[in-house]
């Protein structure tokens, strides 16, 4: 009797190591891998310049590791309701495995692969792989999902997570089985930039990859010295004393490594956990942050529109400017070309505060910013320069290696005060005490601001008190006029 072959499709989990749907292609017999680059499909979003970057040197990486397993990996693109059952088809598959995802626009197209392969006869099996614990199996006592952290958290981190799974045996080779699949050519996608190539600084602050990320991990929980930069990271030791200063190695730079799956939550969770006994706080404070990862993930199957509406409805009715012919509002920009030339000066790393705009500069140049400096350049985009979060959230959908659909819209609407437990209204970053507090000795901006002090640096963008003012006023209405209209509705 012929072994019919299995299909294992990747997606956001660009790894061999702790991959249970690779293992279960596998068990099954003969086993073929496939990306398939989906930007047709409805509601799925085009990945953003830094990203398509970080996604061709992570195929490059994934093709080579399965390869020493002797997995051919196929290259695809289209919509993937049409295009893995063609493939599955396409081999002869019986068996076609993947790892669950959970955005809202995704498991649609999950939701339809599954049947369009089963309609086929074939068998089609989804894993748990890139959260701690699955959306469904957190709730309150109410039995809705949670919408503050702390008690979600609490929830979380009382649980047992499975231990990482090790890295699968190779197969022998998959005679005639990759023949019958013809593959698209990585370069034919024209992922990585040109005229202009941007990507030098890039390639020399990242290396994608699975063996890059358990590298970085290693270091982060094994460092000792506490310094950190620039010889390299202060460590899980040193985390929580170090992790808000950016001119510091203090945090483990792994979102992107998380982000595409090169390393999964369970093999941070366990790493994290065995050095307790040497960093127990820098532990604690660190999972917290995994935590905070999955609290955003979370949010995001429960809401699939967190990356387009406001979480808190009564901020639909905030006079933000969109930048692109939206409202106005007093102590912000004038009208809609102010915010327009605000928002490109603030893109630019050239608002006059230091700390942003070396943070600006800093994503610019390596597709990454330091977490508390994207806290204060957040702030200050939307509420002293009035300008709505989506437009700061494309920017860093577009510039970030590490952006995502669950993280990147929810760490908006957090500062914003519009999301899930978001920052009080009230809580605006001001970018100069932040910079007297994180940066005091001007370090990190005078790194990535090389005119700082001369002529030749602006100066500042908007007068930070008046700005304050004008966005508390405008919360105050915002929330009113909310309170009227949902008073209205119900008494219609």
């Amino acid at each position: 009797m012929t072994q019919h072959p299995s299909l294992v499709w990747f997606r956001d989990d660009l790894r061999v190591a702790d991959n249970p749907a690779l293992r279960a292609a596998l068990a099954h017999g003969p086993t073929v891998a496939l990306y398939v680059l989906d930007q047709d499909s409805p509601g799925i979003r085009p990945l953003g310049g830094a990203a398509r970057w970080w996604l061709h040197h992570a195929l490059v990486d994934l093709a080579a590791s399965l390869k020493h397993l002797n997995v051919p990996l196929v290259l695809r693109r289209g919509p993937a309701a049409a295009v893995v059952p063609q493939a599955a088809e396409d081999c002869g598959a019986g068996h076609v495995a993947w790892n669950r995802r959970y955005g809202g626009p995704e498991r649609d197209a999950d939701s339809a692969v599954k049947a369009a392969v089963r309609a086929a006869g074939r068998t089609a099996e989804s894993f748990h792989a890139s959260l701690l614990h699955e959306p469904w199996e957190l709730a309150t006592r109410q039995g809705t999902h949670y919408r503050v952290f702390t008690p979600f958290w609490r929830e979380l981190s009382g649980r047992d997570h499975r231990n990482p799974l090790p890295a699968p045996r190779g197969q022998e080779s998959p005679r005639g089985i990759q023949a019958a699949l013809e593959s698209d050519d990585l370069a034919d996608w024209g992922l990585l930039p040109t005229r202009p190539d941007w990507s030098g600084p890039l390639a020399e602050a990242w290396e994608p990859g699975e063996a890059a990320g358990h590298r970085l991990l290693e270091e982060f929980v094994g460092a000792r010295s506490g310094r950190g930069a620039p010889t390299g990271p202060a460590g899980l030791a040193a985390y929580p004393d170090t992790r808000d200063l950016p001119a510091r190695g203090g945090t483990s730079r792994l979102s992107p490594y998380l982000r595409w799956g090169h390393v999964s939550p369970f093999q941070v969770w366990h790493a994290v956990a065995g050095h307790r006994r040497d960093a127990p706080e820098g532990s604690a404070v660190f999972a917290s942050e995994l935590g905070w990862r999955e609290f955003a993930w979370h949010t995001l199957y429960h809401r699939p529109d967190l990356g387009t509406a406001n979480l808190r409805p009564e901020f639909d009715a905030y006079p933000w400017h969109r930048a692109d012919g939206g409202d106005s509002r007093a102590g912000g920009a004038d009208d809609d070309g102010d915010a327009r030339a605000l928002l490109a000066a603030w893109q630019r790393g050239r608002t006059g505060f230091p700390i942003v705009d070396a943070g600006q500069r800093e994503l610019w140049a390596t597709g990454w910013m330091h977490n508390r400096v994207r806290m204060v350049s957040a702030s200050l985009l939307v509420k002293n320069l009035g300008i709505h979060w989506r437009a700061g959230e494309e920017w860093f959908w577009d510039t970030l290696v590490d952006a995502d659909a669950a993280s990147n819209p929810f760490n908006w609407q957090w500062v914003a005060g519009s999301g899930a437990d978001a920052s009080p209204f009230f809580r605006i970053f001001n970018p100069e005490a932040q910079a007297k507090k994180f940066d005091p000795d001007g370090e990190y901006a005078r790194a990535w601001i090389p005119e700082l002090g001369t002529d030749g640096y602006p100066e500042q963008c908007v007068d930070l008190a008046q700005s304050r003012a004008a966005a508390l006023e405008a919360y105050r209405e915002a929330k009113d006029a909310g309170a009227f209209e949902a008073a209205a509705r119900g008494r219609a």
